[in-house]
């Protein structure tokens, strides 16, 4: 039975859906979950292990339970019929580093939550890529080399928007159904060229919960920083 079946008739047999529509629901994104090493860039991406090992225990002692960004947006579509736990939370980590599967792979599974990977192809080999779909993470694109959308030729907006696609469907035979701009960055004709590639969504840097009333191809995500721990998690999802 499809994972995504499974939850909805488990949610329906116990009860525990949620009791009215879910309209609003927070896009966590992670980067890096270790520590930097001296003199690395870009420092404020890096998630403490043990920083982020308090931020999962808090959410699951807070009510929320972990889905992809295939059940909520098949969920938001559905006009009700599909169900939700009562407190989604998406929890997607950008990039693709050994982290992912060494230290948020592991601890995720133990509560039977998934995840989603915004993979830049050639982050992770394939093998560790098929050890985070195993244990039930979403593979979304991330492009080949993380440009600034905007400010590339079309040629190389089709290679990074449907190229990359393509290459992450025939390597793993997933849907890869959602695309993440690299930096934040879009425009119209970044987001037109998502549109005609077929994805359902994309996800961007905006602030804020995700909404089901807004453009799919404009997904809000709030970013998780070094200097957040608990306390500024939970002050960020109000």
């Amino acid at each position: 039975m499809p994972r995504f079946l499974a939850i909805v008739l488990a949610l329906a047999w116990s009860g525990s859906a949620a009791a009215s529509p879910v309209a609003h629901v927070p896009i966590l994104e992670f980067h890096v979950i270790g520590n930097p090493a001296p003199g690395a860039a870009n420092t404020g991406l890096y998630d403490a292990p043990q920083t982020f090992r308090s931020q999962i225990a808090w959410l699951a002692s807070h009510g929320y339970h972990a889905v992809t960004l295939d059940e909520l947006v098949r969920y938001w579509r559905s006009a009700g019929w599909l169900a939700l736990p009562a407190r989604p939370v998406v929890l997607t980590f950008d990039d693709g580093y050994p982290e992912d599967v060494d230290v948020a792979m592991p601890l995720l599974r133990m509560r039977r939550w998934p995840a989603v990977l915004n993979l830049q192809v050639g982050n992770l080999v394939p093998k560790r890529v098929r050890l985070l779909i195993a244990a039930g993470w979403e593979i979304d694109v991330h492009t080949f080399r993380h440009p600034d959308l905007t400010k590339v030729g079309t040629a190389q907006l089709r290679r990074e928007v449907v190229g990359a696609r393509r290459w992450i469907r025939s390597v793993f035979g997933v849907p890869a159904d959602f695309f993440c701009y690299p930096y934040g960055k879009y425009d119209a004709r970044v987001v037109a060229a998502v549109r005609r590639a077929g994805y359902a969504g994309a996800e961007t840097e905006l602030g804020g919960d995700a909404s089901s009333a807004s453009d799919p191809y404009l997904l809000h995500r709030i970013e998780v920083l070094r200097t957040d721990g608990v306390a500024e998690l939970a002050a960020k999802l109000g």
